[in-house]
């Protein structure tokens, strides 16, 4: 069971793990041990709250695939059991990422001393420029 929040969990029935061979240096353990993990998680098919799958589904992401199923793979540790929880981890935090608000923008308005000096700077610079002419 992934607890997301807490009221929301998610029950491990819906993750599915799989196997496989860690990619990059190791030596001989590397090629005989799969000790990375494939995290799938159907989030169409899942018991998460509309507002969380919709969140989820209109992410910009690269481990979403077209049909809804998000794809992580954790080789970080040497041991499957570390890699799993690390996997869960990260779609914990996906998940909390997805429903996250953004800030609300509040307008401002420049202050009287910053378009002074502003309009102080352009003064300067077009007495530089005139400077520059040739004289008749």
């Amino acid at each position: 069971m992934l607890k997301i929040s807490n009221h929301i969990t998610i029950p491990e029935s819906e993750l599915e793990f799989s196997a496989i061979r860690a990619q990059g240096a190791g030596g001989q353990h590397v090629n005989k041990v799969s000790s990375a993990i494939h995290l799938r998680f159907d989030v169409k098919a899942s018991s998460l709250p509309a507002s969380y799958k919709q969140a989820l589904l209109k992410m910009q992401d690269q481990r979403l695939t077209k049909e809804g199923v998000i794809i992580i793979k954790s080789q970080q540790y040497r041991s499957q059991e570390m890699n799993r929880e690390q996997a869960c981890l990260r779609l914990k935090e996906m998940i909390l990422c997805a429903i996250k608000r953004p800030k609300k923008r509040v307008a401002t308005k420049p202050t009287r001393g910053s378009q002074q000096r502003r309009m102080d700077s352009k003064t300067k610079h077009g007495r530089n420029k005139a400077l520059r002419k040739k004289i008749f």
